[in-house]
């Protein structure tokens, strides 16, 4: 039986116990992990239930945020969780670098291109799961047909665990990232048909990154042409707004993204919002 450091609601718990048996039954497991919390509650359970026949692997690409990378390697320190990277090349397909509608598709196929054979290494039985929750069957994401077709098993949504729950569950756990704000992809910043490229991400990241240094957290540089958009959750875009009106700060900011290559800068008032760009989606 899992072990909880706070009571949860009854059929999380139940939830949770179904989670774990299932991890269980299987005789090695291969976490396709992120570091984000979803994928890294996986982990933990995976770790706990299996011991050394858990093995978590990141895809490393220039998708991925040098901070991200860097937490997911101190996240999987502490869980005890055995951890790789593996170099993934969704850039080299044009399924992903044109920027489609389906991106996430083509970058799931070549992540999983590359966790197939390594699982197969580490058992002849191991089984890839992924950190998908119930709220993701819901949302616009094709990466979850190539995962499917892949045979791939997602346990949190197997189980019926949506976000508000991975998060409760992580909190339950003692898993100190319980509340890390979501941090998708950095191709999640283009809007679709706007070509992907290692430099145009690179920038992004280190837009990102100075913001950051500025004390922001939850966050997105939208990268919309040569023109940057920042997008901040709504309880900190008032102190920016206010810091901002100081010339000094505003300067630095507009001097620090021009010479990362952006032409102009702005924020959005509207603050930041999970899935925008895909408003596109549904506009006529």
């Amino acid at each position: 039986m899992v072990r909880l450091l706070e009571s949860l609601p009854a059929p999380l718990e139940r939830a949770l116990e179904r989670m774990a048996e299932q991890l269980a039954a299987h005789t090695a497991v291969v976490v396709a992990y992120s570091g984000g919390v979803d994928s890294a509650l996986v982990a933990a359970l995976a770790v706990e239930q299996l011991g050394e026949a858990a093995l978590a692997i990141t895809g490393v690409s220039p998708a991925l945020a040098p901070h991200l990378r860097a937490e997911a390697i101190e996240q999987a320190r502490w869980l005890g969780i055995r951890h790789r990277e593996v170099t993934t090349a969704e850039l080299d397909d044009p399924a992903y670098a044109a920027n489609p509608e389906n991106r996430c598709f083509a970058c799931k196929r070549e992540l999983h291109r590359r966790l197939a054979p390594l699982a197969a290494a580490a058992s002849p039985d191991a089984v890839v799961v992924d950190g998908v929750n119930a709220d993701d069957l819901g949302d616009h994401r094709p990466g979850i047909a190539a995962a499917r077709a892949a045979g791939v098993r997602s346990p949190l949504a197997e189980a019926g665990i949506d976000k508000a729950g991975v998060r409760l569950l992580s909190r339950a756990l003692g898993l100190p990232w319980w509340d890390k704000p979501a941090q998708p992809c950095l191709a999640s910043r283009f809007p679709y048909g706007e070509p992907i490229t290692a430099s145009r991400l690179t920038r992004v990241a280190q837009a990102e990154a100075w913001l950051r240094q500025q004390g922001c957290t939850d966050l997105r540089v939208r990268s919309q042409g040569e023109t940057a958009r920042i997008e901040l959750a709504a309880a900190e875009l008032p102190d920016l707004m206010q810091r901002l009106q100081h010339e000094g700060l505003r300067q630095e900011l507009v001097q620090a993204f021009l010479a990362l290559g952006f032409t102009a800068v702005s924020l959005d008032l509207e603050g930041l919002v999970s899935g925008k760009l895909n408003r596109s989606l549904h506009s006529i």
